[in-house]
C-alpha cells in the first residue's frame, strides 16, 4: 500500500519549508529509515527519511522549492502501485497563478521557484531573459546565482526581508506588543573574571572564555532567583528551578538563541563544551530543532563588539533577558581617591506585568556579587 510522506512541521513557528536536496528519484528503490531528502527551515536543516521499504512513485517537490507544511513530498509504495493525485491546496493554487502570470516570452515552461524568485530580487536579475535548468525546463535558484555572477545587476529599490528575518522581525513586534519591557543597567566588578580566565587559560589552554565564566555565574545566581528564572503563561507565572540557558548566536541566517538544558547542574568545563557544540550547529544550521525551544531564560553577549550597554528584548514567555556588554576601565572612589577598576557591563530587560524594578535589580546585585567572587564558585 502506498505511503504518503509529507512535509513535517518543525516548530510551532514555521509555515513552510525548502526542499534543498533530494537524495532518491522518481523509480529509486528506497529501505525503511533511509534519507530520501533534506529540508531547510529558517533556522535549521532536517533529513526526511522513508518510513517503510518500497520505491519511490512520485516526487511532488522539486529541489530549490518551498512547500507548505503537511503539504504531499513524495510517495512510497510498490512498483506500479497506482497512487491517487494529491487534493487542491492554497500551494498548487499559487503555482498555477504564478504559471498564468508568466509572461508568454519567458524561458520556461514553469513558474520560477519561490526561492529563485527571491534570489533574483535580491541580485536584480530578470527572470524573463533566464532559460532554466529545473524540471520541465523550470528556472530555479541556481540558475539565477549563475546569471547574477556574469551579469552586473541593475539597481533595485529594495531588497526583499529574508523568510528569517520575517520571523525575527514578527517575533520581535509580537515581544513588544505583548510585553511592558524596561530596561536596568548595572556594573560588576570583573577584576577576578580576568584573573581567573588568565589562570584557566594556562591550564586548560584557553578553551574557557569570559563568557563562559559570566555564563557560569549567571546559572548559578538565577536559582536563588524564582522570579526572573519564569514564564509567564496565560496571566500565570511560572517559576523554575531548573535553569534553561538560552544564548542568542549571529549567524549567516539571522538570531539563533539554542538553549543549554539544566545548566545549573553543569560544571564550568561541560558548560563551556556544550556551548561551543551548540553554537557551532548554529552556525552551521544544523542545530537540532529541541535544543531552540524550551529556555527558561536568555543571555546576549555583545562584548566582543566593542558594546557596553544595550537593550535586548525579551523572548516570551520568557520574563527577562541579559545584555552583557565589554569589560572596560571605569573610575571609582576608593576613599579619598579615584582609581580605575575593570567593570562588566549587565543589561537586564524585564516583563513587568511580572517582575517590578526592585526585584529586577536584586537579582542583578545579585549577579554581580557572584560574578566578584567567581573564584569561590570554582
Amino acid at each position: 500500500m502506498a505511503t504518503t510522506i509529507e512535509v513535517p512541521q518543525l516548530g510551532n513557528t514555521v509555515e513552510e519549508c525548502l526542499v534543498t536536496r533530494w537524495f532518491k528519484r522518481k523509480g529509486d528503490a528506497v529501505s525503511a529509515g533511509e534519507v530520501v531528502a533534506e529540508i531547510e527551515t529558517d533556522k535549521t536543516t532536517f533529513e526526511i527519511t522513508s518510513p517503510v521499504d518500497g520505491q519511490v512513485l512520485e516526487i511532488y517537490v522539486e529541489e530549490g522549492a518551498v512547500a507548505p507544511v503537511f503539504s504531499r513530498l513524495l510517495v512510497v509504495g510498490d512498483n506500479g502501485e497506482v497512487i491517487a493525485p494529491p487534493a487542491p491546496s492554497a500551494f498548487a493554487a499559487e503555482s498555477r497563478s504564478a504559471s498564468a502570470d508568466k509572461p508568454a516570452h519567458a524561458h520556461t515552461t514553469g513558474a520560477a521557484s519561490p526561492r529563485a524568485r527571491r534570489a533574483a530580487a535580491e541580485r536584480g536579475v530578470d527572470l524573463t531573459t533566464l532559460a532554466g535548468s529545473g524540471p520541465g525546463g523550470r528556472i530555479i535558484e541556481r540558475d539565477v546565482l549563475a546569471a547574477s555572477a556574469i551579469a552586473t545587476p541593475s539597481p533595485a529599490p529594495g531588497v526583499p526581508l529574508s523568510p528569517t528575518r520575517q520571523t525575527i522581525a514578527r517575533r520581535m513586534r509580537e515581544s513588544l506588543a505583548s510585553t511592558a519591557q524596561y530596561t536596568l543597567y548595572a556594573s560588576a566588578d570583573a577584576r577576578a573574571l580576568i584573573t581567573t580566565r588568565a589562570r584557566l587559560k594556562g591550564a586548560h589552554g584557553g578553551d574557557i572564555t569570559i563568557v563562559d565564566l559570566v555564563n557560569f555565574c549567571l546559572v548559578r545566581a538565577l536559582p536563588q532567583s524564582p522570579g526572573i528564572n519564569a514564564e509567564l503563561v496565560g496571566g500565570r507565572l511560572v517559576n523554575h528551578s531548573d535553569v534553561h540557558l538560552a544564548f542568542a548566536c549571529d549567524t549567516a541566517k539571522g538570531l539563533v538563541a539554542p538553549v543549554i538544558r539544566d545548566a545549573q547542574t553543569l560544571s564550568l568545563t561541560e558548560l563551556a563544551s556544550r556551548a561551543r557544540v551548540l553554537a557551532g550547529q548554529a552556525l552551521a544550521g544544523t542545530v537540532p530543532l529541541s535544543d531552540l525551544a524550551g529556555a527558561t531564560f536568555t543571555v546576549s553577549h555583545l562584548g566582543s563588539l566593542g558594546i557596553d550597554w544595550f537593550t535586548p528584548v525579551v523572548n516570551p514567555p520568557q520574563v527577562a533577558i541579559l545584555g552583557v556588554g565589554a569589560i572596560h576601565l571605569t573610575p571609582v572612589r576608593n576613599g579619598a581617591a579615584i582609581e580605575f577598576m575593570d567593570v562588566l557591563p549587565l543589561s537586564l530587560t524585564c516583563d513587568h506585568q511580572a517582575i517590578d524594578g526592585a526585584p529586577g535589580a536584586r537579582f542583578l546585585q545579585l549577579l554581580a556579587a557572584t560574578i566578584r567572587d567567581v573564584e569561590s564558585l570554582l
